[in-house]
């Protein structure tokens, strides 16, 4: 069956999107960029290769599609820019193939421009046509909240910015297929700074709250009432939990690299939010030092090791540095996640608990950096010889928390 969709791109981007379409009933075909891991259980991916998703056997098979929708990873560069090395590869790629009134599209998370200014010349120049005559350009910022139950691309609004108003409305009507309303951006750029403005609230905001986390231990305040009591004011604030560092696919933009123009706040959020494994560091020795221990030598287990609940991903986990820093300290450092059944740092493999409680009673640490779902807090906070939570998760009193 010939595909309607191409998603170029399957990450964590591109995954949803395409697991989307095939549940809308859209023929649809997906492409890969690079060595690219999604965030979709087995059984997902087998729901998806039942509806009638596949990968392409070649690039030839984009220029069968009516519409094709970029969804290549942007890392951060080593100028720290985005690294647009997957997005100009998946440009020339498909313009070699595009074919007139396609509809294009830009999901990945670019800086305000690179549609127009950067892909666009990459899919003419491959194709021989004109964006906004011959073929439809447009851009939508991703909104994949992986694992969300509550918020799934049917009821998340997108946003569509287009070349032309022609652009938008195209893209619009590919969009109005998958979810319950598209709400249209005045242009390309605009839809560009929408993602920019969401990713740097995110992060802003989780700096603001990592911050208020060091003070409020220091002050003896528990955090975690604050915000409690806080999130039931029904205006002017939105709740978001300190953390032991950030992780995920999101990286901050301060628009580097854009005629040297910076986000200053944002720069600090990068500051605060990138120290916070170190202050894990230092509670989890300053704990220990209390109960007569010192670090080096000391037992740690730590639980949960990817970088967001009940998932696989490990994008970008703070317990890569956490664990690097205790080794350092001379800590012999040891892990449970029910997601990850092996795992290396520093290309030594970490050793993997299966007895839980039994590894917690005998651990001299233990430190929760992601509350999976599975895990029983109640119990193991009775378990543990010693206990950090680093995400609020445990009961009141029956741990020691960030």
């Amino acid at each position: 069956m010939p595909a309607d969709l191409a998603v170029i791109g399957l990450g964590p981007l591109g995954l949803p999107l395409a697991q989307a379409a095939v549940a809308a009933g859209i023929p649809t075909v997906g492409f890969k960029t690079g060595p690219e891991a999604g965030s979709l259980s087995p059984a997902e991916l087998r729901r998806m290769l039942s509806g009638g998703f596949r990968t392409a056997a070649g690039p030839a098979e984009l220029g069968r599609v009516r519409t094709a929708v970029i969804c290549a990873p942007t890392p951060r560069a080593a100028d720290g820019g985005l690294d647009l090395g997957q997005v100009a590869s998946a440009a020339r790629t498909l313009g070699a193939q595009l074919r007139p009134h396609t509809t294009v599209i830009l999901e990945s998370p670019v800086h305000p421009g690179t549609t127009e200014d950067f892909l666009r010349p990459l899919l003419e120049e491959g194709s021989g046509l004109r964006a906004g005559r011959d073929f439809h350009l447009a851009y939508s910022p991703g909104r994949v909240d992986p694992g969300n139950r509550d918020f799934t691309p049917a009821n998340t609004p997108k946003v569509i910015g287009g070349l032309t108003p022609a652009c938008t409305e195209s893209a619009a009507a590919f969009y109005g297929r998958l979810t319950d309303k598209v709400v249209r951006a005045r242009g390309l750029r605009e839809a560009e700074t929408v993602q920019l403005l969401e990713t740097n609230f995110r992060h802003v905001n989780i700096a603001l709250v990592n911050e208020m986390a060091v003070l409020c231990h220091e002050w003896g305040v528990d955090l975690w009432d604050v915000i409690r009591c806080a999130e039931t004011k029904p205006f002017g604030f939105q709740a978001f939990r300190p953390g032991p560092g950030v992780g995920g696919h999101t990286v901050p933009q301060d628009l580097t690299g854009q005629g040297g123009r910076t986000l200053r706040m944002v720069e600090l959020a990068q500051q605060v939010n990138n120290h916070m494994p170190r202050y894990v560091i230092q509670r989890a020795a300053a704990l220990l030092n209390e109960h007569g221990k010192s670090a080096r030598g000391a037992r740690v287990l730590l639980l949960g090791v990817t970088y967001k609940a009940d998932l696989a991903d490990q994008q970008a986990t703070p317990a890569q540095e956490i664990a690097v820093r205790l080794m350092e300290l001379g800590a012999s450092v040891s892990y449970h996640d029910p997601h990850i059944p092996s795992w290396s740092v520093l290309d030594r493999p970490v050793p993997r608990v299966d007895s839980l409680y039994e590894a917690a009673a005998d651990a001299d640490l233990t430190i929760l950096l992601q509350q999976h779902r599975t895990y029983d807090l109640q119990g193991l906070s009775v378990k543990a010889q010693l206990l950090l939570d680093t995400r609020g998760a445990t009961p009141t009193g029956a741990a020691h928390r960030l």
